[in-house]
């Protein structure tokens, strides 16, 4: 099991010798991440639009629809990869930042919430990645973005993320933001994992993402977890995040309204729930 902790440190990266599409990064901070990546002549960084914290003069801006990947070549190509992005809750463009001048040059990107910056190779996972919507923070240019569709009804309902979450592809160096602690578990064939649906933030593609129901009637309705469990079937491996963006929105909303919501946001008590516990 690997983890992702807040406020441990830095972690970095440096090129490969005779990897040409290998960039260099250091993420820095603690509760409020950001990465570094390093770029060479000519070399190419693609991120969210409006993620850019600071870039050296020599690094240019392109806004492009779609990722820039060149799987999105062509103007139907370069639609449809925006429409897709559309779908996952993402803007229609991203921005690709170039190194057009000599030596080294920096650009950093910073993740909008609280929580980490995880940094993932996609050819050490099989070359593909299914996320949580509005996980992806930064790539090399070159790493596709698409849509993944729960094929499961139920899963699709009630699985957290809907029937659609994001699919990264390619073989380099992506940078995906979760909220909290993250950790990494790996799974073995047959292997399984029950986890509150919110709390899925990645996995690899070899995994089965199915519900099962939270306990019995009792647990269901007041135990303060929701209805369902995401139910994680091995092989492969899995990233776990410990404070959803939806689950601080909504202590953030419960506050706001007066409500001091202080137990599991699935609880059907409700309001009643607070008067008992001495909130009202």
């Amino acid at each position: 099991m690997t983890d992702y902790p807040t406020g441990f440190g830095e972690r970095t990266h440096h090129k490969a010798a005779g990897v040409s599409d290998d960039i260099e990064y250091e993420i820095k901070g603690q509760e409020l991440q950001f990465v570094e990546i390093e770029l060479d002549p000519g070399e190419s960084a693609v991120a969210e639009a409006g993620a850019m914290v600071w870039k050296d003069s020599s690094v240019g801006m392109t806004t492009v629809f779609g990722d820039g990947s060149a799987q999105q070549s062509g103007f139907m190509g370069k639609l449809l990869g925006a429409g897709k992005r559309l779908l996952t809750g993402e803007s229609l463009f991203t921005t690709v930042f170039t190194h057009n001048g000599s030596g080294k040059a920096r650009v950093a990107f910073g993740a909008p919430v609280p929580g980490v910056v995880v940094p993932l190779k996609l050819d050490q996972y099989g070359g593909r990645l299914i996320c949580q919507k509005d996980s992806f923070l930064a790539a090399a240019k070159g790493v596709s973005i698409g849509i993944h569709f729960q094929r499961k009804i139920m899963t699709g309902l009630f699985g957290g993320e809907g029937f659609i979450m994001q699919k990264l592809e390619g073989d380099g160096w992506v940078f995906v933001q979760f909220g909290g602690m993250v950790i990494e578990r790996e799974l073995k064939a047959g292997e399984q994992l029950h986890v509150d649906t919110g709390c899925v933030a990645a996995f690899t593609d070899t995994i089965d993402f199915d519900l099962i129901t939270a306990g019995g009637v009792k647990s269901m309705l007041f135990g303060g977890e929701g209805v369902f469990f995401a139910q994680l079937t091995g092989p492969g491996k899995v990233w776990i995040q410990s404070l959803p963006f939806s689950r601080l929105s909504g202590r953030i909303l419960a506050a706001a309204a007066g409500s001091g919501q202080s137990r599991g946001e699935g609880s059907v008590l409700g309001g009643l729930g607070d008067l008992i516990g001495g909130n009202h």
